[in-house]
C-alpha cells in the first residue's frame, strides 16, 4: 500500500507525496496529479506501479500554496481545481518534480508520468529534466508546448471522445512529434483511466496500463539496482 511521505525540494520546500515501492524495484516513476490534487487515486496508481516492480512517487504539486489541497470530482471540484492550477509556476513545479526524481534514482532509471494538467507538466519535465522516459495520459495543454520536445522516449494516451482535448488537438500533437508512441482509444473520454470518475473506461484503462508497463520495462529495466 502507498505510504504518505514528505519530500524536501532543493529550495527547502517540504511537500507531501504518496510513495509505493517493491522490495527490488526495476526503476522508478514520478506520477503528477490532475487538477484535483493529490487524491487517493494517485496512491492507487503508485500501488499499480509497485505491483509491477516499479517504485513510484506522486508529489503534491499544490503544497506551495496550501497543504492538503484536494478537490472532489464534481463541478465545484473542477472549478476549484482549474483555479488552483493557475497558482503553479514552472520553476517550482520542476523543482518539486526533481525532488521526487532524486528520491527514486537509487532504484535505477527514472520516468515521469502525468494525468491531465499533470500530463502537461510531465511533457515539460521530460524536456527540461534528466529522465529516461515519459508517460502522458490525456495531457490537457501539451499542444501549447509543442516546441518542448521530450529529451527521452515518450508514450501518450488519449481518448477519441475527449471533451477537454478534442481529437483535432490530439492529432496536432501526434503530427508535430511523429516519432513518439501514440495511442488513441475509441470511445474513451477524458480521465478514462480514473475509476473514481464517471468517464472511466475500464477496457481503455487496462489497455493503456499494459502498454505503459511494456514501454517502461523496455526503458527502465536495465537500470535495476
Amino acid at each position: 500500500m502507498a505510504q504518505s511521505i514528505t519530500l524536501t525540494a532543493a529550495d527547502g520546500h517540504a511537500l507531501d507525496a504518496w510513495h509505493a515501492a517493491p522490495a527490488r524495484p526495476a526503476g522508478g516513476i514520478v506520477v503528477l496529479h490532475a487538477i484535483y490534487g493529490l487524491t487517493p487515486h494517485m496512491a492507487d496508481v503508485c500501488d499499480l506501479y509497485a505491483e509491477a516492480g516499479i517504485a513510484a512517487i506522486a508529489p503534491a504539486l499544490y503544497d506551495r500554496s496550501g497543504r492538503n489541497v484536494v478537490f472532489g470530482y464534481g463541478a465545484d471540484g473542477r472549478e476549484g481545481g482549474m483555479a488552483q492550477r493557475e497558482t503553479l509556476a514552472e520553476a517550482t513545479v520542476l523543482t518539486d518534480v526533481e525532488a521526487a526524481l532524486a528520491a527514486l534514482r537509487p532504484a535505477g532509471r527514472v520516468a515521469v508520468q502525468g494525468f491531465c494538467t499533470g500530463g502537461t507538466w510531465a511533457w515539460i519535465a521530460a524536456a527540461r529534466l534528466a529522465v529516461d522516459a515519459a508517460v502522458i495520459y490525456y495531457g490537457s495543454d501539451v499542444d501549447a508546448h509543442l516546441e518542448r520536445a521530450p529529451s527521452c522516449p515518450a508514450i501518450l494516451h488519449y481518448g477519441d471522445r475527449d471533451a477537454v482535448v478534442p481529437l483535432d488537438r490530439v492529432e496536432t500533437i501526434r503530427n508535430a512529434h511523429p516519432g513518439l508512441e501514440f495511442h488513441v482509444y475509441p470511445g474513451a473520454d477524458h480521465a478514462f483511466f480514473n475509476p473514481d470518475q464517471e468517464s472511466h473506461d475500464a477496457a481503455a484503462a487496462a489497455a493503456a496500463h499494459q502498454r505503459t508497463l511494456a514501454f517502461l520495462r523496455a526503458r527502465l529495466a536495465d537500470g535495476r539496482r
